[in-house]
């Protein structure tokens, strides 16, 4: 009798199906949609950033937007400072706060005074005292602003169609300087 051989069935799979897909982790998931929204963040900055281009702007100092009301009833501060420049300017700052400030004149007709004002109403007829605040005041402005500024005045008057922040500002800084170099 033949021997015969079982047919070979050509169609059958010669390696073994795969596995069904497995189901992500949670922090598998989460690494996932993280990678994805990145891209997405990364993309949409890029746009912004050629869409707003041609746009100018300034930078905005967070000293004029960040602001606490203003009021007459304001209660002296307390000497932060113990040397006497730099307690001058502070409590010429605190004077510009509480009586307001103004630009033309050491002194309006509502009470408001100027940098150099208030400095000199503070420094209560010390010549000495007085000129050496200025001085310090004038070195802080040249800083921030640059050798350009000539005198105190002409900086206050520069600023006179605004509301005193940047000189009541100014003299805050110039008070912490007096008080770094010991004045």
């Amino acid at each position: 009798m033949p021997q015969t051989h079982p047919a070979i069935d050509q169609a059958a799979p010669t390696t073994a199906p795969p596995a069904p897909p497995t189901e992500l982790s949670l922090e598998e998931r989460l690494t996932l949609v993280n990678t994805e929204m990145t891209a997405r963040l990364d993309e949409a900055a890029v746009a912004y950033e050629v869409n707003t281009a041609h746009i100018e702007t300034e930078p905005v100092d967070l000293a004029d937007v960040v602001t606490v009301p203003l009021t007459p009833t304001l209660q002296p501060q307390p000497n932060a400072y113990p040397t006497p420049i730099a307690a001058l300017l502070q409590r010429a700052h605190h004077r510009l706060l509480t009586d307001g400030w103004c630009s033309g004149a050491l002194v309006d007709e509502d009470g408001a005074r100027c940098m150099l004002g208030a400095i000199r109403i503070e420094a209560r007829g010390d010549s000495g005292l007085e000129a050496a605040a200025a001085a310090v005041l004038l070195d802080a402005i040249r800083r921030k602003f640059g050798d350009g500024v000539d005198t105190v005045p002409s900086f206050n008057d520069a600023h006179g169609s605004g509301s005193g922040r940047v000189p009541m500002r100014m003299l805050d800084q110039a008070a912490g300087l007096a008080d770094t170099r010991g004045l």
